[in-house]
């Protein structure tokens, strides 16, 4: 039997899935396998291997930013985005990937134009917004869907 207290949590460093009860969540868990803060606010960074294990694997939702070096409206966006991890943590991960280094996962979920959030949970995308967005609409508009 499973124990529906706990939820799985990816590392951002490591990429390891650990389980944490949820009451525990607000508490500066650790990463069973390398011992870094499972929440740091900050977005995590993440590659193919990173998405498996965050949008794919784990329990929390994410909120993605699906971004580019070249594009001025994700730079603009990038310190909001930030912020609103420190705002949104522990109840979902946010996390950015960058469209230029990771085309094949842009490409499978057909993102058009950038910046674009994506909100996954339980691996499937639950909403999406395109466009630049401020700090408090960020947290507004991923907070409603969780």
């Amino acid at each position: 039997m499973t124990d529906i207290s706990a939820v799985i949590i990816a590392c951002p460093r490591c990429n390891g899935l650990n389980r944490v009860p949820q009451a525990r969540l607000g508490d500066a868990p650790k990463c069973g396998k390398c011992g870094a803060a499972l929440f740091d606010a900050h977005p995590v960074a993440l590659d193919a291997a990173g998405f498996h294990a965050h949008v794919e694997r784990a329990d929390l939702p994410v909120l993605v930013d699906f971004w580019a070096p070249w594009c001025g409206p994700c730079r603009m966006m990038a310190p909001q985005f930030e912020a609103a991890a420190a705002q949104l943590e522990p109840q979902m991960r946010l996390a950015k990937l960058d469209t230029e280094a990771q085309p094949q996962l842009a490409g499978r979920f057909g993102i058009r134009s950038i910046p674009t959030l994506v909100l996954f949970k339980q691996g499937r995308e639950i909403a999406r917004q395109a466009g630049a967005m401020g700090m408090h609409d960020i947290v507004r508009w991923a907070r409603q869907f969780v």
